[in-house]
């Protein structure tokens, strides 16, 4: 009787439990599944997983079926004992305390609610680290994030310095790229409150990016780290390298922007978290440098929107407070290293009349030593230009590329630091068909060829940039012509002036920059003649020694040598013209051969790999077709 208890027993508890889960089915969960699981509304479970980095997997078998998002199951419980989910489920409360008091008219208690609304910031989740390393540290772990939280509470957000999330400083420049391509897009719309898809677009945060954005882009300037830039259709290309990463993002072009229809709530989601990211990266960038974040800016050139401007002027007066106090400390110093005796030297030849002299040799000084070679090129590549803008050119761009290379620019308008009638002006930019007023003194040039300088890295000349003129193609740097198999006609033009600027030679059409290491080549280029003559005699002798051998064989063997009827009816004149076997067709057959004995998947592969090389080589044809048809109508014209 107890036995038949027992097992009664047991079979009650099998089928309230059910079948024990194994596999995939243990693993993953469906999105339905998690958000049950984790108490909250679809938009707040989206919410969590983009701040949290949490999105869905593919897994080998989907138990319920194809039409199902799968999470793992590690991502869920991850997210249940995340200290931001009881903040959002705070905020949903008070959202509904806020509604029930205005339901029922009780103003007094909204306006009180109102006051007392719960917020929350990401900074913890930049500074904390994805992968916990055993059971054993995650107690530890979690000690050192609710002490650094306290401290986060405290103002000091940039305490750790993106010591969690991202291990190194590095890893977060990485992830820079859809940074600052998202802050960049939203600091481009009109600061103006408008409802969205049922979402509003606060102003606050269109100001936010804005100053983020120029934060970046004085920081970049100031150091010369800009390497490439791009202008396309979608916007403008931007290409730096922080530490060693190289850096792209696309800026927008300054026109009025025409929202499309997407989910922008999903959108402001990302943006949240890339401000707080970028807001550290621009302390960790500026503190490296040794000036105070967050600036302060002139309100006066704030409110006519030269922000860049207000930047690079606060960077100066950093730094010439800076250079002042390292001249106070070498007066009290005993011991003075070379670097400092070295600056207390600049000072004394310094005149006394110039006190912004010493805050550039200071400058030049200290970074001297520091900076690689591509820095010093493209600090110096518009050194001794003075450039003015129109105010018909697109303004921002060029005042975040001619410093970032070297120059000095200006513009039209009020806060500019020199106006047009400024005589030392070498070059004014023009995007107009004609221009009226002209100075004798100047160069009078395209938007473009800015761009082409930075691309090409010197100076090019000005004649096909000219106002009115059709310029040259923009050649975008950021496509490899010789892999694609196809080089431009200008890009050609632009390395044979850098080669005339470096003072190299150039191999002629058809030779490798490797032939002219060899002193039989340069022989060659300069006599062709003897060249071609050499050849034809080694190819004539190859013939002789190929037929002498098989005479041998033959010989050999006890048969008897017969001439080609070729041989006999030509003479000796037609075994110069005896080009031997089709390398072309034995080529062939050998890939032929080792295609039949590939496995299946490598031989896929092997005929896709065939289809992208046709393809390329088609693209190629039809450039040149292309550009044989413009010469064409060209010559006709």
């Amino acid at each position: 009787m107890k036995y038949k208890n027992n097992m009664t027993f047991t079979i009650i508890f099998v089928v309230l439990q059910g079948k024990k889960k194994e596999g995939n089915a243990a693993k993953y969960v469906t999105r339905s599944q998690a958000v049950k699981d984790l108490q909250v509304s679809l938009p707040v479970f989206r919410k969590l997983c983009i701040l949290k980095g949490v999105f869905p997997r593919e897994p080998k078998k989907k138990v319920k079926g194809n039409h199902h998002s799968y999470y793992h199951l590690k991502d869920i419980m991850f997210l249940k004992h995340e200290p931001l989910l009881e903040k959002l489920r705070d905020m949903r409360t008070y959202e509904r305390k806020v509604k029930k008091a205005m339901s029922k008219k009780n103003r007094d208690l909204a306006e009180r609610l109102l006051t007392r609304k719960p917020t929350y910031t990401l900074d913890r989740l930049i500074q904390e680290r994805w992968v916990l390393v055993g059971f054993k540290c995650f107690f530890f772990f979690l000690i050192l994030a609710c002490y650094f939280n306290a401290l986060a509470c405290a103002d000091v957000p940039q305490f750790l310095e993106l010591g969690f999330r991202y291990p190194k400083f590095v890893d977060a420049l990485r992830d820079l790229d859809d940074c600052l391509s998202m802050v960049h897009l939203f600091a481009a719309l009109p600061a103006v409150d408008r409802a969205v898809d049922g979402e509003k677009i606060p102003v606050k945060r269109v100001h936010h990016c804005r100053r983020l954005s120029h934060e970046w882009q004085a920081y970049i300037t100031r150091t010369h780290k800009l390497r490439k830039t791009f202008v396309s259709v979608k916007g403008i290309y931007y290409q730096a390298e922080v530490e060693g990463q190289k850096i792209t993002w696309l800026t927008p072009h300054a026109l009025q922007q025409v929202l499309p229809e997407v989910d922008y709530r999903v959108l402001l989601t990302f943006l949240e978290f890339y401000e707080t990211l970028l807001g550290f990266v621009n302390y960790k960038l500026y503190s490296s440098i040794n000036v105070k974040y967050p600036p302060i800016l002139d309100p006066r050139l704030e409110a006519l929107a030269a922000d860049l401007y207000a930047l690079s002027r606060y960077f100066d007066a950093s730094a010439q407070g800076s250079s002042l106090k390292i001249t106070s400390g070498q007066q009290d110093g005993e011991n003075l290293d070379e670097s400092e005796l070295r600056l207390a030297q600049l000072q004394q030849q310094l005149p006394s009349n110039e006190p912004g002299a010493l805050m550039h040799l200071v400058e030049d000084a200290a970074n001297e030593d520091e900076e690689d070679a591509e820095t010093r090129e493209c600090k110096n590549l518009f050194k001794n230009l003075k450039v003015y803008l129109s105010r018909e050119v697109p303004r921002e761009s060029l005042l975040f590329i001619i410093p970032a290379f070297g120059g000095t620019v200006s513009w039209e308008g009020e806060g500019a630091p020199f106006d047009e009638s400024d005589q030392s002006i070498t070059h004014q930019v023009v995007d107009r068909p004609t221009q009226g007023r002209k100075f004798l003194s100047r160069d009078y040039v395209q938007p473009q060829w800015i761009y082409d300088c930075v691309n090409a890295r010197i100076i090019l000349p000005t004649e096909k940039y000219m106002v009115g003129c059709v310029p040259p193609p923009h050649l975008s740097p950021f496509v490899d012509n010789e892999a694609e198999g196809h080089i431009p006609e200008y890009a050609e033009a632009i390395e044979r002036l850098k080669a005339a600027e470096r003072k190299e030679v150039l191999p002629l059409p058809g030779m490798g920059k490797e032939d002219l290491d060899d002193p039989h080549s340069i022989l060659g280029i300069i006599d062709r003649a003897e060249a071609i003559e050499a050849a034809e005699r080694k190819r004539k002798m190859s013939n002789l020694e190929k037929q002498y051998h098989e005479e041998l064989k033959r010989e050999v063997k006890g048969a008897v040598y017969k001439a080609p009827s070729s041989e006999i009816e030509g003479g000796e004149g037609d075994t110069e013209g005896d080009t031997g076997p089709d390398l072309d067709q034995i080529t062939k057959d050998n890939a032929s051969m080792s295609k039949v004995s590939m496995p299946r998947r490598k031989r896929k592969l092997y005929e896709a790999m065939e289809i992208g090389k046709e393809r390329k080589q088609a693209y190629v044809h039809r450039l040149k077709e292309r550009k044989k048809k413009i010469d064409e109508a060209k010559k006709s014209a």
